[in-house]
């Protein structure tokens, strides 16, 4: 596995009082050196996590040279700038990207004041540690209250492998976060008509979050101390979510936070008890040290997991409570109202929009005890007036959709491969109105422009590049299409999303489109990402003999073949090339073959009359195969001879936090039915029995 780190060299060549260009290099480099703790659990990674940070001030002009001394391509994107299109670092689409071994300049002049970071826009990188903060302060600004809060998330595992794990539907995580809502915990917690009903719907358990992570950070540690601040100082918190999937609630143990400005813009002061910030935002905060002690803000995941702590002032520690663990099967019950049978979301007769009615409050226990004051958009407020020009708007209507069960993330059932590139001219004024019509946040963030979130404010309605859409809400974002040219990308920033086709791409139709003409494959380069294939494998080795499958899947394509063969010879295996229809792929059309010879075995009469060949079968086929309620998989196919076969089977059946069922039948009057127990992601002890195989018991991979 392969770690990043960027390694920091800066100077400053003043080239008048007016303006100064401010250079900064940034070395990035592969290693592989992990630093533990007692706990196994990662603390950090060479001391380089997160990349440095860097500072300028309003009316500068950045020069960046980005030095990559990797293996493998990379970029740079300058999140929430403003700025040249040509520098805005997404690779193929408007920036080369930096190969291996080679240098880039980025140049740009500094517009705005604010608080924003960078990231690498490569691949998985960002996963990996290839992010900082970025820093932009008014002429003559003090800096020395200010504290910058950089969050972020850490897994063990290569994210390539977390990738594929999404791809595969596998429940791992939520084995290692306790969060896996098995029959056996629902009976304990009288539960069982809720589970029923969940699956009724096809919908799998009830989660907040994607991955389970080993370590999250603030600027790089689980813990950190400032005790450079005294009794009665008011520090400006800087809290940016550099995490590449994961939610944090922000809490303060010293009172109430002033939420001062949110993704750069300032906002006239909000206290709140605590915000929850989602991936990619960036929120200033105002706080106060109350007395001599050290008070932590601490950041704990949404799915309540882990925490990293910010301690701030000096003296004794005063810490927050933690956060009570989330009641699944309460969320359960919410999401089976929310949902319809054929997996869209029921709009219920709300009016929902700008987080002011979360869902997923019903899951929090520390809502039963107190009333708490949650930041939400519609408590924003711009200092000034963020009013378009007058002149008319052109409304374009965008629904954030997904296939949580086959990790599928789309904008009007599209992948960004999919769709067609948005058209706008300079000088328009743009409306989106987003409605999210799946059961997960989206943060939603565009590149090289504000939109005003229009709220109860209007006129002032805040300022902000980056919005958190919750399940159900619609909300309407605008801005004033004023760049010369280019292609600017939409997408949602939860890195695993946008890896899977989240996104749209905004073109301004009245200028030349592309900043790299001289490359005419380089959307498709863009649109390889959605259309990757993962591979996934589910194998039984038992003292009987192999039951198995291996697959390798992307967005709609499915290759599959399977396997059941015996110590002596008998055997059987068939191979599928299918095709996923539907907003939720429920359904299937696949061709392929089926080859099988069984001499123990006598050719029997089917459930429909005919004569089971399976003693020796060698044929084509063509097939649906159709997902019906509690997941279901109903597989209906005919041969070149004219036989018909009829199966249906159930995998993965949660009995328990580690113990998985499954059964299948057939009108062949073949049947097989298991269970194993999970030992690791990879491994299970199960055994089974078939109707050809008979009785047995093994080792069993899932990958």
């Amino acid at each position: 596995m392969k770690y990043v780190i960027i390694i920091l060299v800066f100077f400053i060549n003043l080239k008048s009082v007016a303006q100064s260009l401010v250079k900064y290099e940034l070395v990035i480099n592969d290693t592989t050196l992990v630093i533990q703790g007692e706990n196994k659990k990662v603390i950090a990674v060479n001391g380089q996590l997160p990349a440095p940070t860097l500072k300028f001030t309003i009316g500068d002009t950045a020069q960046i040279t980005v030095i990559n001394k990797m293996h493998h391509e990379t970029s740079i994107h300058w999140h929430g700038l403003i700025l040249p299109n040509n520098q805005d670092g997404v690779p193929y689409l408007t920036t080369a990207p930096i190969k291996p071994h080679s240098t880039f300049v980025y140049k740009f002049p500094i517009v705005q004041t604010g608080t924003y970071w960078y990231h690498s826009h490569t691949m998985l990188q960002e996963q990996i540690g290839m992010y900082g903060a970025l820093i932009i302060y008014p002429k003559n600004y003090n800096a020395t209250k200010d504290q910058i809060m950089l969050l972020s998330d850490w897994s063990n595992e290569n994210p390539i492998e977390i990738e594929r794990s999404l791809h595969q539907a596998t429940d791992w995580y939520g084995i290692r976060k306790n969060a896996t809502q098995s029959y056996a915990e629902a009976m304990r917690e009288n539960q069982g008509k809720t589970k029923t009903k969940n699956e009724w719907k096809r919908m799998m358990a009830m989660d907040v979050s994607d991955v389970y992570y080993n370590q999250v950070f603030i600027n790089g540690a689980a813990i950190q101390k400032n005790e450079n601040f005294s009794a009665g100082d008011t520090v400006r918190v800087r809290i940016i979510n550099g995490s590449a999937s994961t939610y944090f609630w922000i809490n303060y143990a010293g009172g109430k936070m002033n939420v001062i400005a949110s993704d750069g813009m300032d906002v006239e002061p909000v206290p709140v008890d605590r915000l929850i910030i989602g991936v990619s935002e960036i929120y200033d905060i105002e706080i106060i040290i109350p007395e001599n002690k050290q008070f932590e803000l601490r950041a704990t995941t949404e799915d309540r997991t882990q925490f990293a702590s910010l301690f701030l002032g000096k003296g004794e520690s005063v810490s927050n409570a933690s956060m009570p663990r989330l009641q699944y099967f309460e969320g359960m019950k919410m999401m089976n109202d929310m949902m319809t049978i054929s997996g869209n979301m029921n709009d219920m007769g709300m009016a929902m929009s700008l987080q002011q009615m979360d869902m997923n409050a019903i899951m929090y226990p520390e809502l039963q005890e107190k009333e708490i004051i949650t930041l939400n958009y519609n408590m924003l407020r711009s200092p000034v007036s963020t009013s378009l020009p007058e002149k008319p708007f052109r409304n374009i209507n965008l629904t954030l959709t997904g296939n949580m069960n086959r990790y599928v993330w789309t904008i009007d059932n599209q992948t960004i491969s999919e769709s067609d590139i948005i058209q706008i001219k300079k000088g328009e004024n743009i409306r989106l109105i987003i409605t999210n019509n799946s059961m997960m946040r989206h943060p939603m963030h565009l590149h090289g422009h504000f939109f005003r979130v229009v709220n109860q404010h209007q006129a002032y309605s805040p300022l902000k590049n980056v919005i958190d859409i919750m399940p159900m809400e619609t909300d309407t974002l605008e801005f004033h299409a004023s760049e010369d040219k280019g292609n600017w990308y939409f997408h949602c920033h939860i890195l695993y999303h946008m890896m899977s086709g989240m996104g749209r791409i905004l073109t301004y139709e009245n200028e030349e489109s592309s900043n790299l003409p001289e490359h005419p494959l380089n959307l498709k380069k863009v649109y390889h990402d959605d259309r990757r294939f993962y591979n996934g494998a589910e194998i039984a080795l038992q003292y009987n003999g192999s039951i198995g499958e291996i697959s390798r899947s992307n967005t709609r394509w499915l290759f599959q073949t399977e396997w059941r063969v015996n110590y002596t010879g008998d055997y059987e295996n068939e191979f599928h090339l299918g095709r996923y229809i539907g907003e939720k792929q429920f359904a299937m059309f696949y061709t392929g073959w089926d080859i099988r010879r069984n001499n123990e075995k006598e050719n029997t009469e089917t459930w429909f009359g005919q004569t089971n060949t399976a003693t020796k079968r060698s044929v084509l086929c063509l097939g649906l195969q159709y997902t019906l309620p509690w997941f279901i998989v109903t597989d209906i196919r005919i041969d070149q001879d004219g036989y018909t076969r009829v199966q249906i089977r159930r995998d993965d059946i949660p009995v328990s936090k580690k113990i998985r069922m499954w059964g299948l039948v057939n009108s062949d009057k073949e049947f097989n039915i298991g269970a194993r127990y999970i030992v690791s992601k990879f491994t299970s002890i199960g055994g089974s029995y078939d109707s050809d195989l008979g009785a047995g018991v093994g080792l069993h991979i899932t990958y």
